[in-house]
């Protein structure tokens, strides 16, 4: 919360607007599913429901960064793809994989195991076109700032 507050307070209107449509979307959601679970299921439907709720969103958490794959391929840059994260994806999905299996608790169990999985992708493909990256690109296609006469003889 105290990273979104920051965000939001040195951003433009724009993207504020943004923000709080996705913070409100957030909360509507999730609103729904307490609402939904609670007057539609009873005993443990509950918790199995909630649980592969909870399983989808992991999954889509751990492959998220997946949506930055296409461009690492087409530009055969890793230039906009962080590697810090997909380093600690793939570290956190590893830590909780095995803690699950030493439980045996498949709602942990299968959406880590395929958070590995994907980690692992992720890394093998910045792995592979790192060595393709141009660092230094973007500064070549940034204009030059040149004075005018004008200001020279000031």
């Amino acid at each position: 919360m105290f990273y979104i507050f920051i965000f939001v307070l040195y951003s433009d209107w724009e993207k504020r607007k943004r923000i709080g449509a996705c913070i409100l979307t957030e909360v509507l959601v999730i609103i729904a599913l307490i609402v939904g679970t609670l007057l539609g299921c009873h005993g443990n439907k509950r918790s199995t429901i909630v649980g592969i709720i909870c399983l989808i969103f992991n999954i889509c958490m751990y492959f998220s960064p997946l949506t930055v794959m296409s461009l690492v391929i087409k530009t055969k840059s890793v230039k906009y793809m962080p590697f810090y994260l997909s380093l600690t994806n793939f570290v956190n999905a590893c830590v909780w994989f095995f803690y699950a299996f030493l439980k045996f608790d498949p709602y942990v169990l299968i959406p880590n195991g395929l958070g590995a999985l994907s980690g692992l992708i992720q890394l093998g493909i910045y792995a592979y076109y790192y060595r393709y990256t141009n660092w230094d690109e973007d500064d070549e296609k940034q204009p030059q700032v040149q004075l005018s006469d004008n200001a020279a003889r000031v």
